[in-house]
């Protein structure tokens, strides 16, 4: 094993020998090279005021060589700030400035013992970079019956784990906390289980209020108290989309210091948070139970980024920075929300006109992007077809009774038009049901 990645690892079993366990082969194996061209491009970069000859990009002028078909679409951004390679932890100043926002928002963090957000390529790597972390041939991964289905490839497909469902809701229609426990309770025998926690929900666009919040950290800290080292990934990908009384913040703060086997992770983002999905900009954030810790895992997270994409793109960085430190920033965001929330409402009161009971119910949902029918009478795939082929309507089927709408990307009023054709849609697939 490397020296430096044998360091880290005697640093977290000294620090906290629960999550050294945590970590899969490859997680105890990653290392950040401390001695390669990227140090030793930054320590020239500080020092060599009179030729760097390091890193391989080209300078002209004095600044990051360009094109200038490209830079006259981006005159606003001084060259340095987006041409250049971005750090492989990211952009300092926009981890602090995440970090900052993260704190204003999530004001159950207090004090608790948080890193720097660690700059992704988006959620989807950030859940990867944690699956590589942590995730082994075998190893448990907890998450609802009611999912985003690239949890499968990311954590069974590339690593090997084992996906463990449960219940989404419980016979009451709120969180179903008692299914999460059993099934971390049945982890028991391995001593270890990941959990991901995705609120709002995709695909139901379901956050818990603060009452089923306290069970779900009952449920954990009960697993933990039996032995069981976990680790809690809170998904965030749709965070501050609150449209009732639900949590407005992420499990992340309540679970930071909950347990020494309990190791919280944030993953978020401003992909869906800012609307700017093709950015590709996310977060991972570590709690702990000390510095020495936090800067193991995020060395150990630098090396993933550096073993797989080196580093972020740099221009998407910049342009996520520099909303975030804009004047208009909350206002323009503020506006956005009231949109979202509008389609949101919209949708509930269409769906709770009682003209559409006979053909679907619905599963609670007070945030986020998305909703899912329950279908009465029809295969939700049939459905999806039917509609896309004779109305030109795209859904999206999840099993044989679920249809999933995104009201997100639909006008406010368009929404009842839209309801409309596929209830239209249902009893046309009934009518030629019922002549076969």
């Amino acid at each position: 094993m490397n020296p430096l990645a044998r360091q880290l690892n005697e640093t977290l079993e000294r620090e906290n020998s629960h999550v050294f366990d945590m970590l899969s082969a490859l997680g105890k194996s990653i290392y950040f090279p401390k001695e390669g061209i990227l140090s030793q491009s930054a320590e020239a970069k500080a020092k060599a005021k009179k030729y760097n000859a390091t890193i391989g990009i080209a300078i002209e002028n004095g600044q990051p060589m360009h094109l200038k078909v490209i830079q006259d679409t981006l005159s606003t951004y001084a060259p340095k700030d987006i041409y250049e390679y971005a750090p492989p932890a990211g952009k300092p100043e926009l981890r602090t400035a995440w970090r900052k926002k993260m704190l204003e928002e999530n004001p159950e963090i207090g004090s608790k013992l948080i890193g720097n957000p660690i700059v992704t390529n988006a959620l989807t790597h950030g859940l990867s970079i944690a699956a590589d972390l942590f995730a082994d041939v075998g190893d448990a991964v907890i998450i609802p019956d009611k999912n985003w289905e690239n949890y499968e490839l990311t954590f069974e497909i590339r690593r090997g784990a084992k996906i463990v469902n449960y219940p989404l809701y419980n016979e009451d229609q709120r969180f179903n906390a008692a299914g999460l426990r059993d099934a971390l309770l049945a982890q028991q025998s391995k001593g270890k289980a990941i959990v991901v926690l995705n609120f709002p929900n995709n695909p139901t666009g379901y956050t818990p209020g603060a009452e089923e919040g306290n069970e779900i950290a009952a449920a954990i800290k009960e697993a933990a108290e039996a032995g069981i080292n976990v680790v809690v990934l809170t998904d965030d990908a749709y965070f501050g989309l609150f449209f009732e009384g639900s949590l407005h913040e992420s499990l992340f703060g309540k679970l930071a210091d909950i347990h020494p086997r309990v190791l919280a992770v944030k993953i978020d983002g401003a992909t869906k948070e800012e609307y700017v999905w093709g950015f590709r900009v996310g977060f991972v954030t570590y709690a702990g139970q000390s510095e020495a810790l936090l800067s193991a895992l995020e060395q150990k997270t630098m090396g993933i980024i550096r073993a797989t994409i080196s580093s972020g793109p740099h221009p998407s960085q910049t342009f996520v920075l520099h909303a975030l430190n804009s004047p208009e920033f909350n206002q323009q965001k503020q506006e956005k929300y009231e949109i979202m929330k509008g389609r949101a409402n919209r949708t509930k009161s269409i769906l709770d006109s009682g003209k559409f009971d006979d053909a679907w119910g619905y599963y609670p949902f007070n945030s986020g992007y998305f909703m899912c029918l329950k279908l009465k009478t029809v295969d939700a795939e049939t459905l999806r077809v039917h509609l896309l082929n004779q109305h030109g309507v795209g859904t999206i089927a999840l099993g044989t009774t679920d249809l999933r709408v995104a009201f997100s990307c639909i006008e406010e009023g368009s929404l009842e038009e839209l309801f409309n054709l596929i209830y239209q849609s249902v009893k046309e697939i009934e009518t030629v049901s019922a002549s076969k």
